[in-house]
């Protein structure tokens, strides 16, 4: 069967798990085409990616001229169809996030999207992303393309449901996929009953050689690690209000930051400001190797997010037997069991995270390894890629 994929920006090093998705896919027989609107000349620190860029084709490019000859020849070939869609464009742009003029970019990719598609023979279009990438495969739907699903990640589908016309999009899919019975529950809200059957529970997934990376024993050093974007969803500012409680209370810690992102600045501001150097890292991007090291080398992962979907690190951390110490927001309370492989505290509640970090410190070895052991199960009974891969296969398949 022949799959494609559209994505807004792929490669994308915080998108490694669309990746093992689309590998995945191939090694169960699937012919995946990559499409993505940008991403073509983005720094990548990752060899997988590098190769995966090499694969995709890519909407932006050639710039706005890319798009004028496909949309004119949409409109002599299908005129019915291009007025159809173009009055779709124009409904999804009423109450939306973006203005109108931006629907029709979107319907311009489409155009752009639709003989690329035709040449690959792709069956069906899956999105990742319920936002901008998923209006462009369902207005490619309008004009002819074939049919399509999405997966739904969060937070920022549940953050602005209505303004990006979520209810419309899931009812014009074959299906969609969320990545948590959190986010499933999230769909149901926005659209009717009737089409719940569709909203399907597919989660994210580790490929096994990251299961079956050898156990390393929990180091003897206080350091703990927190990997993500820097920016504000992801808590870091509040990790460091936590860490300056901690220093006043003579803790021995230390602390990395293992990513990058728009908010350095002000994270190394706050740093400073707390006196903090001696006790924080930033490492800047990194590859998924070096982020796999920066976990071995640490007791835990910290994660104090704001909002999330559910997050592929704390996934990861826990393949590598390390407890979590996170929020109970939205999907994560479905892996991380409080007491038994990580802490779970309140978002936002800098005395509880402080707490939290503080027991992860004091716990012995012993009992972090443990807490460890228990993780790696959890994440390998839920968490398998070539598992979650097959659910989204058959999915497809059952498309024709």
């Amino acid at each position: 069967m022949h799959i494609a994929y559209f994505i807004n920006q792929y490669p994308k090093v915080s998108h490694s798990f669309i990746r093992r998705e689309i590998l995945a896919l191939e090694r169960q027989g699937f012919a995946v085409q990559r499409i993505a609107l940008r991403g073509w000349d983005v720094e990548l620190v990752d060899a997988e990616d590098v190769s995966e860029r090499n694969k995709t084709s890519y909407v932006l490019q050639d710039g706005v001229k890319g798009l004028v000859v496909p949309v004119l020849r949409v409109l002599r070939a299908q005129p019915r169809r291009f007025f159809s869609a173009l009055w779709l464009a124009l409904r999804m742009g009423q109450r939306a996030d973006r203005p109108w003029p931006y629907h029709l970019v979107y319907l311009f990719e489409a155009c752009r999207l639709l003989p690329w598609l035709q040449a690959f023979g792709a069956e069906h279009v899956h999105a990742h992303f319920g936002t901008n990438s998923t209006e462009v495969v369902m207005l490619a739907n309008a004009l002819g393309g074939p049919t399509y699903s999405f997966t739904v990640h969060g937070p920022e589908e549940f953050d602005k449901p209505q303004f990006i016309h979520l209810g419309e999009k899931v009812r014009r899919a074959t299906f969609v996929a969320a990545i948590s019975s959190y986010g499933r529950s999230q769909l149901f809200r926005w659209v009717e009953h009737a089409h719940w059957t569709k909203v399907k529970v597919v989660h994210c997934g580790l490929e096994r050689a990251f299961h079956n990376v050898p156990a390393v024993a929990v180091p003897s050093v206080p350091r703990l690690v927190c990997v993500g974007r820097l920016c504000e969803q992801k808590g870091q500012l509040l990790l460091l209000e936590a860490a300056r409680i901690l220093a006043a209370q003579s803790i021995s810690f230390e602390i990395v930051l293992a990513g990058d992102g728009e908010m350095r600045a002000q994270i190394e501001a706050l740093i400073s400001q707390h006196g903090l150097q001696e006790r924080v890292r930033i490492t800047g991007w990194i590859s998924s190797d070096q982020v796999r090291a920066e976990m071995l080398a640490a007791r835990a992962l910290v994660l104090p997010s704001f909002a999330e979907g559910l997050p592929v690190v704390i996934m990861e951390a826990m393949a590598l037997r390390r407890p979590v110490l996170t929020t109970y927001v939205a999907g994560i309370p479905e892996l991380v069991r409080h007491g038994e492989n990580g802490w779970l505290f309140p978002a936002g509640a800098v005395d509880e995270l402080a707490a939290a970090l503080a027991d992860c410190l004091a716990q012995p070895a012993e009992v972090l390894q443990r807490m460890g052991e228990a993780a790696y199960l959890r994440v390998r009974e839920r968490h398998d890629i070539d598992i979650e891969a097959a659910k989204l296969a058959n999915l497809f398949m059952a498309q024709v």
